[in-house]
């Protein structure tokens, strides 16, 4: 897989389909690039999609301290392989850092979002628990943590834990702390200046709510939910909306 260097001389690794205006896809928590593979050859016959693997994650570097400033730096890093500007997808946590790097000045034309959980309740707990939790190297408990804040039940826990997939989830666990750190104080930034499209899939109220609040905060942004998705889009649900507002 081919890689860019970032500022501070991680490497990022990623993987560009497709001709056509170019999109930069953002991944979310515990993602290591892989779950916005089908989005990105859905939208390859009519857009150069670039998608990339998140520092700390698959084959991607991790130089350390980590900073949620060098994430955005990853971004921009992208958008210059595309040209020095693009348009650009930031799914669940992946739209946070995406609006955090467009307040930072990172050469964005239009920029999508996909459920972003801002507005979390308790969300200082959370990050404190998490970053605790991480300093120990206690990845199973943080993992449990944040399933049991995302919803998850029990059992759903449970079944996970006992899956094929816990040992990837371990390996990307200290990424939690990333994510949050680019969530902030869970709200969005100041100084988002882009057209922002501001999307949900309807069958979370959380998410329906905080899109509401996120739209209502951002100075040029439009709303749009995609009836009978869940956090995870169908990619053939979600490509034609992308294609008409990237347009």
């Amino acid at each position: 897989m081919p890689s860019v260097t970032s500022a501070d001389g991680t490497h990022i690794a990623y993987e560009a389909l497709g001709q056509g205006p170019p999109v930069v896809l953002v991944g979310g928590g515990l993602d290591d690039g892989a779950e916005n593979v089908p989005l990105q050859h859905e939208l390859a016959a009519n857009l150069t999609v670039i998608n990339y693997t998140r520092r700390g994650r698959g084959e991607s570097g991790d130089t350390q301290p980590y900073a949620a400033a060098r994430e955005f730096e990853d971004l921009q890093a992208l958008i210059d392989v595309a040209g020095g500007r693009a348009h650009v997808l930031g799914v669940s946590t992946g739209g946070a850092l995406a609006l955090e790097a467009a307040a930072a000045g990172a050469s964005i034309e239009r920029l999508a979002v996909y459920e972003v959980p801002y507005y979390v309740p308790g969300w200082d707990e959370y990050v404190a628990t998490i970053t605790a939790l991480l300093t120990e190297d206690r990845r199973d408990e943080a993992l449990e943590h944040f399933m049991r804040t995302a919803g998850s039940s029990e059992e759903s826990i449970a079944g996970a834990r006992a899956s094929e997939y816990w040992p990837g989830l371990l390996r990307l666990a200290p990424t939690l702390a990333y994510d949050a750190a680019c969530l902030g104080d869970s709200r969005p930034p100041q100084g988002v200046g882009q057209r922002v499209l501001v999307l949900t899939g309807g069958a979370d109220l959380f998410f329906e709510g905080a899109a509401d609040a996120l739209a209502e905060a951002l100075p040029n942004a439009a709303r749009e939910t995609i009836p009978g998705q869940g956090h995870v889009a169908d990619p053939k649900a979600l490509a034609p909306v992308l294609e008409r507002f990237y347009g």
